[in-house]
């Protein structure tokens, strides 16, 4: 097993304004050469919106784009005219394939926050397509957002890649599988006070394992995690 943390104080940070954002990997002004990708995650973005404001129409090509929704909504729209307002625990996926445009705007009074995430597709060319679903959490049960083939009702992407989520009790001990063997797993806490393989990691920390079969969990407070498996070549 290998590991690497990504401490949530190391991360980049942008405040434009309208938006305030961190960044776990190299994302516009900020570049780090140690900190480009995990595997197939190129991106997981840390993003606050203010009220009447967000990402007007831009493009995107070759990349699978994975929204969470944590707090607020988020109206989208997009080029294959797809419309439409996610709320607190939904989750959207689009497929950037041969290209696609879209915005994404917080026209509500309260501020959004969300976690982006990029992955890198399984080729390139794919048709573009749009999904979002609203997803229900049981305490201390894994939740699966994201997978290859939808599976479990979750949402599908084109890479050999699932995004869980699970939120637990204080105290309570999780021990998860890796899905295909050869993937990483890179695990950020969304809240709370865990400890992997005797590792502390609070709010908003995070860590990379690879040459991995099995995750190990404790839960030191009640904690909200989010966990990502990618191909690491």
């Amino acid at each position: 097993m290998k590991y690497r943390l990504f401490p949530r104080n190391e991360r980049g940070h942008a405040n434009y304004g309208w938006l305030d954002t961190y960044y776990t990997f190299s994302f516009g002004e900020w570049y780090n050469p140690e900190k480009i990708h995990f595997g197939s995650l190129r991106v997981l973005n840390d993003d606050t919106i203010l009220p009447h404001s967000g990402f007007d129409f831009h493009p995107h090509k070759d990349m699978e784009i994975i929204t969470v929704l944590l707090n607020g909504t988020l109206e989208h729209m997009d080029s294959m005219e797809n419309t439409g307002v996610l709320y607190t625990n939904e989750v959207q996926v689009m497929s950037a394939g041969t290209g696609i445009f879209h915005s994404e705007k917080n026209n509500s009074d309260e501020i959004t926050q969300l976690l982006q995430i990029w992955i890198f597709p399984d080729k390139k060319g794919h048709t573009p397509q749009y999904q979002q679903k609203k997803f229900h959490f049981e305490k201390n049960k894994l939740r699966l957002l994201v997978s290859p083939n939808g599976q479990g009702n979750s949402l599908p992407i084109h890479q050999n890649a699932f995004i869980s989520r699970i939120k637990t009790d204080k105290n309570k001990q999780l021990q998860l599988e890796v899905n295909n063997k050869g993937n990483g797993i890179f695990l950020m806490v969304i809240d709370g006070k865990i400890t992997t393989f005797n590792i502390e990691l609070n709010k908003r920390d995070a860590i990379g394992y690879w040459d991995i079969q099995n995750l190990q969990i404790n839960s030191i407070e009640d904690s909200d995690i989010l966990i990502i498996e990618v191909p690491m070549n």
